[in-house]
């Protein structure tokens, strides 16, 4: 008994620890798109499409004590989600000298010869981006495409592996040649339009999404950019149905809190926070926020209501964890 209550005083210090970490890290220094990290912190898959495994450095800190906590108590949350790479990340794999260490368990990319098809190049290409090797899939996919422009999938993973090089506007060009190609393929006017997004064009990254979701109507993460860019145009009540469809309507009212947050608008936020606790009355997240920010617009009353159910909450799972 003394030995488990020990482990969960600890992992009540290291999640105290890791929520304070994800707020600073949400505006000091923080990797990747700031729109996307932020709701991706709740768990929303958002981002391109990517073919790397492991993922954001923050996230993946952050969620250890929380796997470790459904663990010990017998929770069985989704902490299986792909988190997408950053441009910092990429810069960082193309800048750094290191010493690759291969062994059994290290991706084997295909090796070509000279006299190789487009298709075989392709292959390679892929083998050679699962296995982070990003300079090498570059040469063999822009090899692929020479030789078959019209090989819509080479295209397509040219744009990832120039995405993870932080080169924007190659992975533009190499996605819109590949939605030329395969104008009905999901995945990449998905990452089309994330990148449209990412470099401030945002009506065109809703045209492009609006695309993408007619092809894949429940793909969460198209969903979720579609939210994103609606919400740079001001189409506050339009993410919030995308965002709902995405992960549910208490979800989709987290996520467009967060983002109304983002701009200031913080009565607007409030709405939406209290659309997800009358879904959810003890939802710490939406508490947490609401005692914030009724502070700030001066309903001290409200705040302190929501300070206290929050407390409450609190003190409830403390003496479940003490027993």
């Amino acid at each position: 008994m003394g030995k488990r209550r020990f482990i969960a005083v600890f992992i009540a210090l290291v999640l105290t620890f890791a929520v304070s970490a994800m707020w600073s890290a949400s505006t000091i220094q923080r990797e990747g798109d700031p729109d996307a990290n932020l709701i991706e912190d709740s768990g929303s898959e958002a981002g391109t499409v990517k073919a790397k495994k492991g993922g954001n450095k923050v996230v993946r800190v952050l969620t250890a004590p929380f796997k470790a906590f459904g663990k010990l108590f017998g929770g069985r949350g989704n902490d299986h989600k792909f988190q997408r790479m950053t441009e910092k990340d990429a810069e960082k794999f193309a800048s750094v000298g290191v010493a690759r260490v291969e062994d059994s368990r290290t991706p084997q990319a295909e090796k070509v010869g000279a006299s190789a098809s487009a298709r075989e190049y392709l292959a390679a290409g892929r083998s050679l981006l699962t296995a982070e090797r990003i300079n090498e899939a570059i040469s063999a996919l822009s090899t692929a495409v020479s030789l078959d422009p019209k090989l819509g999938e080479a295209h397509s993973l040219l744009g990832v592996a120039y995405a993870k090089k932080g080169m924007q506007d190659r992975a533009k060009d190499a996605y819109e040649r590949a939605v030329k190609v395969e104008p009905n393929d999901a995945q990449t006017l998905n990452n089309l339009g994330f990148t449209l997004f990412q470099n401030g064009n945002y009506r065109a990254a809703v045209d492009k999404l609006k695309r993408a979701v007619k092809m894949a109507p429940t793909d969460e993460r198209i969903l979720n950019n579609l939210g994103l860019a609606l919400c740079r145009l001001g189409k506050f009540d339009d993410a919030y149905k995308n965002f709902a469809r995405a992960g549910g309507p208490l979800q989709g009212n987290l996520n467009t809190a967060r983002m109304l947050e983002r701009f200031a608008r913080e009565d607007d936020a409030i709405r939406y926070y209290e659309a997800a606790r009358r879904i959810d009355s003890n939802n710490t997240v939406a508490l947490r926020r609401l005692a914030d920010l009724y502070k700030r617009v001066g309903r001290d009353v409200e705040s302190q209501d929501a300070a206290n159910t929050l407390a409450g909450i609190s003190n409830a799972n403390a003496a479940v964890i003490g027993r």
